[in-house]
């Protein structure tokens, strides 16, 4: 009888697995900007609203011109389709889709990363060699849109 109680609570659990939501790693809460710059950084506001529109031109840029999407996938989950196993150098990129992460970095953060790169990480900077300032933006405005309902 008790075997078939450790059943059912397994069986259960793999069918919640999916629902469940596991904090976040620490690791990826801390911030990637260095700390005399980074009151600096959280100062710098989006000048963009999250329209429909600016979230579909900063998709398109995510997808195509900045190659994100490489690294962070379509999805936003930091598993990219094009990440050979072993290649990376760090932690793997970030997961869009984590809601304490968005929570804990503000955007003028993340257009830091762009500009500056994130060290001990795969992320080059990309402002300006790939991406204009007015791009990024959208590109940010659209990664916020990962975690939304």
């Amino acid at each position: 009888m008790r075997l078939g109680n450790v059943h059912l609570a397994t069986m259960l659990l793999i069918q919640l697995m999916p629902s469940l939501v596991w904090p976040a790693d620490p690791e990826v809460l801390r911030p990637r900007v260095p700390l005399e710059q980074l009151d600096t950084a959280r100062q710098v506001t989006n000048p963009y609203p999250a329209t429909p529109e600016i979230i579909e031109e900063g998709k398109q840029f995510f997808e195509g011109k900045a190659f994100c999407r490489t690294c962070h996938g379509f999805d936003g989950k930091g598993l990219g389709s094009d990440i050979e196993p072993g290649s990376l150098k760090g932690p793997l990129p970030r997961n869009f889709t984590d809601k304490d992460w968005q929570a804990a970095r503000t955007d003028g953060e993340l257009f830091w990363i762009l500009k500056n790169g994130s060290k001990g990480t795969a992320m080059a900077p990309f402002i300006p060699l790939v991406l204009t300032e007015e791009e990024a933006w959208k590109v940010i405005t659209y990664v916020r849109s990962f975690a939304r309902p």
